[in-house]
């Protein structure tokens, strides 16, 4: 099918048009990435806060340990009930460097070491 002189160059103009689209979506699904480590990592520090406190330890410290530096500053760590604890982090935003985009937690619990 022939294209007409007008029609030149139109797949470069959508395309262009569609950038921005794909653009959101990446940062949204990289976003959603980001979230998922969280809660992930938060498990794993609640775990080792939980091994720290069934130890007679301080769990805070064990599970400021086990995460890494940008997930520490809004780390909440707090004792839940008997054995167990609560591991909160606040899920970094990718763009900007301020502000958070909520928070995740997990529990833990283990029985106390004699």
């Amino acid at each position: 099918m022939p294209r007409s002189r007008a029609q030149e160059g139109q797949a470069t103009v959508e395309l262009l048009g569609l950038l921005p689209v794909l653009a959101l979506v990446a940062l949204a699904l990289w976003q959603a990435v980001l979230a998922g480590q969280a809660a992930w990592l938060a498990g794993g520090a609640a775990r080792e806060a939980a091994r720290a406190r069934a130890l007679g330890a301080d769990p805070e410290p064990a599970a400021r340990r086990a995460l890494p530096a940008d997930l520490r500053r809004g780390l909440r760590v707090t004792r839940d009930g008997g054995d167990g604890v609560r591991v909160r982090v606040t899920v970094p935003v990718v763009v900007g460097h301020r502000g958070a985009l909520g928070s995740v937690g997990a529990r833990a619990r283990m029985e106390p070491q004699a």
